[in-house]
């Protein structure tokens, strides 16, 4: 059993104040592409935010819509909020921006997680991509003293808890598209995605 986040928070300020999740990409909204992708291994469907009205008449009323505990904390707060009111253990967590995520990742980073870890975060070309790893949903309580901190990174997450890595080479043997982790930062970066969008 799987909760799917994802983390749809954020000011969108390199792209003009157009919120990502609802930017059109391959014929829908590129949130209804997420919560697709993620229906294929996930039990249940979480998107966090901190203003529910644009997504209401999107997303499908089985999702759950919800909103940071610690507003203000970017995607560690966001996180910390989706594992203390997920349904399962395992959480696959996701940014909103990320329009080629991969359930077969999913898969694997998840029965890595089970092998005894808190989390399982991917490895591409040399960089960690905390977004798009299976947490653990007892991560909560390492969160929320980071956010009390101030913290806001997903990255400093890692430095307080047993997590491991699955490398690109293992992830591509195994039929992963390795687009998986990108991520729309500015307009430039959605034109060229929409572009490879299948």
């Amino acid at each position: 059993m799987l909760s799917g986040v994802i983390l749809a928070g954020g000011e969108n300020r390199r792209m003009n104040g157009e919120l990502k999740a609802l930017l059109p990409f391959a014929g829908r909204p590129l949130i209804v592409r997420q919560m697709e992708r993620m229906s294929e291994v996930c039990d249940e469907l979480i998107v966090v935010t901190n203003d529910p009205r644009p997504y209401l008449p999107i997303v499908d009323r089985s999702v759950r819509i919800i909103s940071d505990f610690f507003e203000g904390h970017g995607p560690l707060g966001g996180l910390h909020a989706a594992l203390s009111l997920a349904k399962y253990s395992s959480v696959w967590a996701v940014g909103c921006d990320m329009p080629f995520i991969s359930s077969k990742a999913a898969e694997l980073l998840l029965n890595r997680k089970l092998d005894g870890f808190e989390a399982a975060v991917p490895l591409v070309a040399g960089e960690l991509y905390p977004l798009h790893g299976i947490y653990d949903r007892a991560c909560a309580a390492a969160i929320e003293p980071l956010l009390r901190q101030g913290e806001s990174k997903l990255s400093v997450l890692l430095r307080h808890m047993f997590w491991c890595e699955l490398g690109d080479q293992f992830l591509y043997e195994n039929g992963v598209d390795l687009s998986f982790v990108s991520s729309i930062k500015t307009l430039a970066d959605y034109e060229a995605m929409k572009l490879k969008a299948v």
